[in-house]
């Protein structure tokens, strides 16, 4: 059984896997905060439908809480230790199952295993408050497995931490013309793919939002992490199959196991 995957735009994707509906990061706004979305039309109603949602760490663009009342009744949401404390607006979503979750942590959904894997990644709920959870991955195991990375810098033990998977999905980019510390740009993005070693990777978290004013700024940093991470990619780790999807486009991959 194939797994598919669907990018929605920015961190936001859908993955199946045995029967199972996975939604990462659930970002569904026009706007947030000074950011637009500037290419890719708003995810249909169908995109909010998904047996458990996983929420990577606490930036609003990741946490976003109006998306997530947009889940359906008894929807399982995972997110990271604490971060009910951090982010009250969570404490008024009784419709869903929210499981605080940190590495380690091993969740059933089904025929699937969400295994919980650490981030390199500011780990606060920006600019609100002193309170910090653990930036996380995911490892989604089913028919194949799957490595969501969330927000995350290279780090050292990513390969042993993440171990073998068949699909990465990892950010590329960002939101504004620079990236702080605990990101992925294309270039490091590919180290990581080499580390990793998957069968297929398929580049998130750019070309989705911009800052409102800025879209004469830098506007390659907007549209090229993509297209240099299939590039750089192919120099790094050239026996992985790299997809960049479109906004809304899913790719259906044959694993084995």
């Amino acid at each position: 059984m194939p797994v598919e995957i669907t990018w929605w735009g920015h961190a936001t994707c859908t993955v199946t896997d045995s029967g199972v509906r996975l939604l990462t990061d659930p970002l569904f706004a026009r706007r947030l905060a000074h950011l637009r979305r500037r290419r890719g039309a708003l995810p249909p109603p169908g995109a909010a439908r998904a047996d458990v949602a996983l929420v990577s760490h606490l930036h609003a663009d990741h946490l976003h809480v109006p998306s997530l009342e947009r889940l359906a009744e008894g929807t399982r949401l995972l997110v990271p230790r604490g971060a009910p404390r951090a982010v009250p607006g969570l404490r008024r979503l009784g419709r869903l199952r929210v499981s605080e979750v940190a590495p380690g942590d091993r969740v059933t959904v089904g025929d699937v295993v969400v295994r919980v894997v650490s981030a390199r990644h500011d780990g606060r709920r920006l600019p609100l408050g002193p309170h910090r959870s653990p930036a996380l991955g995911y490892v989604v195991e089913g028919e194949g497995r799957t490595y969501f990375a969330g927000d995350t810098g290279l780090f050292d033990t990513m390969a042993d931490e993440v171990g073998p998977v068949d699909v990465a999905l990892l950010p590329v980019g960002g939101w504004g013309p620079h990236l702080g510390e605990g990101h992925l740009d294309a270039g490091r993005a590919a180290r990581a793919l080499a580390r990793l070693a998957p069968r297929s990777a398929v580049p998130v978290h750019y070309g989705t939002y911009w800052p409102i004013g800025m879209d004469a700024v830098r506007p390659h940093e907007f549209h090229a992490p993509g297209d240099e991470f299939v590039r750089l990619a192919a120099e790094y780790a050239p026996d992985v199959a790299v997809h960049r999807l479109r906004h809304g486009e899913s790719v259906r991959l044959e694993v084995a196991r």
